[in-house]
């Protein structure tokens, strides 16, 4: 298999292969959790450390696993790696562990944490693992923070609340409200306004990706055709 380039690992990771906008992966936090800032940094944080280690984990031992137990392995080190993800919320961001509930745990059952595993580090050397895991990890996290500061906003009219049950003390006064008297709207909060906020993301990327497919067509420079030379006989054909 061809080694990508880094520059080919960041780009798939934050763009053209993201897992929550191209690959479709992992919807199930990601629209359960999203209606808050607070709770999708949280959430894409967590899954963010266990794409890394567990891609770090898989690549280490991808030369020494058979392939009968290679997927019972993988998800065991997923497993590990969550269960850490899960005993750190719960000693430093407890009121906020409390909030995402079951949808930490279930990073395991994540199928961006064990596609990658599976397809990528298992395959590759520490190196670009680590920073595929990171680079997906972070275009989760990206899609997870605008979907999670859309509903937000639309729905509570406020950014940033509660982001002090993350950073502590210091992020208390974070929260931006910027409309008087906004009256909530509901639906952006509910599971229906989360696959509605997902799909206009979706179709946003999908607009920018032709827009600029468009605009490469049009600066490339034409390919020069070889035309068929039309030959004048002059005289007399026997």
């Amino acid at each position: 298999m061809a080694t990508k380039t880094s520059a080919e690992i960041i780009r798939d990771g934050l763009w053209n292969n993201n897992p929550a906008l191209v690959q479709v992966l992992g919807l199930c936090p990601l629209l359960a959790v999203t209606s808050t800032v607070v709770n999708a940094v949280g959430l894409g944080l967590a899954t963010l450390m266990v794409l890394m280690g567990s891609n770090l984990a898989v690549s280490l031992i991808r030369n020494f696993v058979g392939e009968s137990v290679r997927l019972p392995a993988f998800v065991m080190i997923i497993a590990s790696f969550v269960t850490c993800a899960e005993l750190l919320m719960q000693a430093f961001t407890y009121e906020l562990y409390q909030i995402l509930g079951i949808f930490i745990p279930l990073i395991v059952t994540n199928c961006t944490i064990l596609g990658r595993a599976d397809a990528f580090a298992s395959k590759n050397s520490p190196g670009p693992a680590v920073l595929d895991g990171a680079m997906m990890g972070l275009g989760f996290l990206a899609v997870l923070i605008v979907l999670g500061g859309m509903r937000e906003l639309i729905g509570q009219g406020t950014l940033f609340a509660d982001m002090n049950l993350l950073l502590g003390p210091m992020a208390a006064d974070w929260v931006v409200r910027p409309f008087e008297q906004y009256p909530d709207m509901l639906f952006m909060v509910l599971p229906p306004g989360a696959f509605v906020g997902l799909g206009l993301l979706i179709a946003l990327k999908n607009g920018i990706d032709r827009h600029l497919e468009a605009r490469r067509k049009a600066a490339a420079p034409e390919p020069a055709t070889s035309g068929s030379k039309r030959v004048r006989v002059t005289g007399n054909v026997s």
